[in-house]
């Protein structure tokens, strides 16, 4: 019977419209790839080669001399560590703050639940480039003696952290209180009988079923701070205290850029970003859809 089964898969024949579907999907994979195919043929070759004889000739030197440099005269793992300071207080508050406001508008029933989940969330619906002018004025005027280095909110650190809260608290409050409202409220009701406070409901109780929940939104929010460029580039001035995205300008000159070496800064860029999607995929891949089920 597995002898006739086998024949008649092999006799079947091929669809055109299969064919025509797995070349699109294989072009369109090719396509996104290219530029980082692009990018990293181009930081393997040497700037005097590439000057000489151009960007699309045949390569005679390949090495990785480029990486080498990029990480010695950019002093990245200086702006490593700067990223790190901005993105692991800013994952961790915006979770505990988002989880704090889902707990609420989750569990408990009044009159203006859904419109301060609203609030919430129209955050992430304004344009970051309209309040460029008001926040950048702000973080001027802002003292904070013995809390930042400069005693104030811009060209600090603490205010990264805070305008990356201030706008993912609102996606991660959304998707949270959709996971919590799927979970059973029987859980909450025994625990309230047995004289449980609103605290040990939301800390022992609610948050540790929302661990799939809040590792998905963790790698998601890794990834989406880590690579922010545009509130680096506007809220910090001193090139000590810049991320490693906006740092890859110490690699441009006043005079002279070597777009070689600046590809092979980026790529070493890119390196942590895909460490933690590959180590941490099924919680990104869930993230996807995390919060689209009905509660």
């Amino acid at each position: 019977m597995s002898t006739v089964s086998a024949l008649a898969k092999q006799r079947t024949p091929i669809r055109p419209a299969r064919v025509l579907l797995h070349v699109f999907l294989a072009g369109t994979a090719l396509a996104w790839l290219a530029p980082l195919l692009w990018a990293i043929f181009s930081a393997m070759r040497p700037y005097s080669e590439t000057s000489a004889r151009g960007y699309l000739s045949w390569p005679h030197t390949l090495n990785f001399d480029n990486f080498k440099n990029a990480f010695t005269q950019s002093d990245m793992t200086h702006y490593f560590g700067n990223t790190l300071i901005i993105a692991v207080p800013a994952v961790l508050l915006t979770l505990f703050l988002s989880s704090m406001v889902a707990f609420y508008v989750s569990r408990f029933d009044f009159r203006i639940n859904l419109f301060l989940l609203l609030v919430f969330t129209a955050g992430n619906l304004l344009p970051q480039q309209v309040i460029i002018t008001p926040l950048y004025r702000m973080y001027l005027l802002t003292n904070l003696p013995g809390i930042t280095a400069s005693g104030k909110l811009y060209d600090s650190a603490l205010g990264l952290v805070l305008i990356h809260v201030a706008f993912q608290s609102g996606f991660c409050a959304f998707v949270l209180s959709n996971y919590m409202r799927s979970l059973p409220h029987e859980l909450t009701e025994a625990a309230l009988v047995d004289g449980a406070s609103v605290w040990r409901l939301y800390w022992q109780i609610t948050l540790p079923l929302c661990k799939p929940a809040m590792a998905a939104l963790a790698t998601l929010l890794s990834i989406w701070i880590y690579n922010d460029f545009f509130w680096a580039l506007v809220l910090i001035s001193t090139g000590e205290n810049m991320p490693i995205t906006s740092a890859l300008n110490n690699l441009s000159g006043q005079y002279f850029t070597d777009p070689n070496l600046v590809a092979a800064g980026s790529l070493l860029t890119a390196i942590p970003t895909l460490i933690v999607y590959f180590v941490l995929q099924k919680q990104f891949v869930s993230g996807l859809t995390l919060g689209s089920a009905k509660g």
